[in-house]
């Protein structure tokens, strides 16, 4: 680490600091203090880059590693923190952790606001429960440019580690809304004028020919990967579109079929 740098006390897993860091990972911890950990270089360049790091914590035996990560959170005014090995353990959610955190406040924000700045582009997820699917979905929807990422209904929480990680620091890139509220949400999504689009093996529209339909501003509507979505949410939708099989293959698992739905909308709207 470069000198010249406030010192600092290196934490141990008894510390109160560290203790209380470590009950962020329940998720009723992380609503009531409305703050979550982020774990890892991406994620924590992320919520440098973007002012959402509260503090800095690193392993000390990582410190000259995570330097660069340490000087912009110092320039930044953001408290910095040393950890021991054991307590980066206890901080950790995976077994060979890359010993840097930062601690953010969280990331939702209300449907209202992303619809009030006119998106072009939304990703509807109904129900998701897997963290890791809905980060990579996150992941898709911050590369293909989509204005915001909805979650709807029983979701998993987006600020589980495991979801976080999966995201490569695209939960900090994207907004993204989490709603109980299923039907209350899709209609005040319909209500401005945004169609709505399921994937579905039969379809009556298929993507090959949806361009006049990409065109325009619309959601692409995602199930979980258990139950799909349900039959009163593919009923209401403004179209139900299949994407062509031409290999042995029955269907696509969600990750792979969010790719090719937000290719095929990036690839319309920015031709």
């Amino acid at each position: 680490m470069t000198r010249n740098r406030p010192a600092t006390d290196v934490l141990t897993e008894r510390s109160s600091r560290v203790v209380s860091l470590a009950k962020l990972h329940r998720a009723s911890v992380r609503r009531t203090e409305r703050r979550f950990l982020a774990e890892g270089f991406n994620s924590v360049d992320a919520a440098l880059t973007t002012g959402r790091a509260r503090q800095l914590l690193v392993r000390e035996d990582d410190a000259a590693r995570h330097d660069d990560l340490v000087d912009r959170a110092l320039a930044a005014g953001i408290d910095v923190h040393r950890l021991d090995r054991r307590a980066a353990a206890k901080l950790a959610e995976t077994s060979t952790t890359p010993g840097v955190f930062a601690v953010c406040e969280l990331l939702t924000v209300p449907l209202a606001e992303v619809l009030a700045a006119g998106p072009r582009l939304l990703v509807i997820a109904v129900e998701p429960r897997e963290p890791g699917n809905l980060g990579t979905l996150t992941r898709c929807a911050d590369a293909m440019g989509a204005d915001a990422v909805i979650l709807l209904g029983d979701s998993v929480d987006p600020h589980n580690g495991k979801s976080v990680r999966a995201s490569a620091g695209s939960v900090f890139h994207v907004p993204i809304v989490r709603d109980a509220d299923v039907a209350g949400g899709l209609a005040a999504v319909a209500a401005t004028g945004i169609d709505t689009l399921a994937t579905t093996m039969t379809g009556e529209l298929s993507l090959d020919e949806a361009d006049s339909v990409l065109e325009r501003p619309h959601a692409w509507l995602f199930g979980n990967e258990a139950h799909g979505l349900p039959d009163d949410v593919l009923a209401q939708a403004a179209h139900r579109v299949r994407i062509p099989l031409r290999g042995r293959a029955e269907s696509l698992n969600l990750a792979a079929a969010s790719a090719v739905c937000l290719y095929a909308s990036a690839r319309v709207q920015n031709s």
